[in-house]
């Protein structure tokens, strides 16, 4: 363990101490990869999510929500926020990898409709307070979100709080950022952390025809079938405005190339059974 400053990881690269590391942060893709190191890429289910608290004004407004899912552009945000390296996301919480996905039409941002919604919603001088934990490609992901914010005429107050802080009320922020790791299927996911009165349901959100959509959803065993469901259910995410899903997570790892058939995988685990060093 070379600790926190990734440098150490790359000059023990350098120096021949290690041959291949746990997982390459983005900005040092681009160092490794002038080493002349092998690199491993996946996509992953995991993500970041800008999500609202509907007990806390002014996010019991749908209007408020949607006016700052409309400001946002998502593909921007993940070249601000992860240097480009991962997959857009849509609003919806169900990644490309999934299964279940159902692709919906794309959305393009439109600021000055952003800022006319939350006019409309009485809501133009209200502050908001975006809080993210304090680790870097989370608080830069923030930092692009409050600046397209700013950009459409919303005020943004940014909070970076530690993890010993921030993880103590990460269910009861107003307004905030999550990460969340991927699990093999959608519904999961959507089970866990949108279902009316789930422990992990950090939006609060609550919606009959969601939750009766999901249980069919999660019902089916049939993949093209439980598909068909997912389309509903993904809308109706996406149109309630409770997260900015910005991207999906692109995981990487450099090694050695004496190191063979070994690859990054989505959820980290690391299997050498069948790996091996050549001579």
């Amino acid at each position: 363990d070379y600790g926190t400053d990734f440098n150490a990881t790359l000059n023990a690269f350098d120096s021949g101490e290690i041959d291949l590391d746990f997982e390459t942060p983005a900005d040092f893709i681009d160092p490794l990869d002038k080493m002349e190191l092998v690199k491993s890429e996946v996509a992953t289910a995991t993500t970041l999510v800008a999500r609202t608290n509907i007990t806390h004004k002014p996010y019991d407004d749908k209007r408020v929500r949607n006016a700052l899912q409309m400001a946002v552009d998502n593909n921007q945000v993940m070249q601000l926020g992860y240097a480009g390296r991962g997959t857009v996301g849509e609003n919806h919480h169900v990644s490309p990898i999934h299964p279940e996905y159902y692709p919906l039409p794309k959305k393009e941002r439109d600021a000055a409709g952003a800022k006319k919604l939350m006019a409309d919603a009485g809501q133009a001088d209200f502050e908001h307070e975006l809080i993210t934990v304090e680790d870097e490609w989370q608080k830069n992901t923030g930092d692009a979100i409050a600046g397209q914010l700013r950009d459409a005429g919303i005020k943004v107050k940014r909070t970076v709080l530690p993890g010993s802080t921030f993880w103590n009320d990460w269910t009861k922020y107003p307004y905030s950022m999550t990460i969340w790791y991927m699990r093999p299927l959608g519904v999961q996911v959507l089970a866990l952390g949108y279902r009316t009165g789930e422990a992990w349901n950090e939006t609060a959100f609550s919606n009959p025809d969601f939750d009766a959509k999901l249980k069919e959803a999660l019902s089916q065993i049939d993949v093209a079938k439980r598909k068909e469901v997912m389309k509903d259910v993904e809308q109706i995410l996406q149109d309630s405005g409770v997260i900015i899903q910005p991207f999906w997570q692109k995981l990487y790892c450099h090694m050695n190339k004496k190191v063979k058939n070994y690859a990054m995988h989505q959820t980290y685990q690391m299997d050498f059974q069948n790996v091996w060093l050549e001579a």
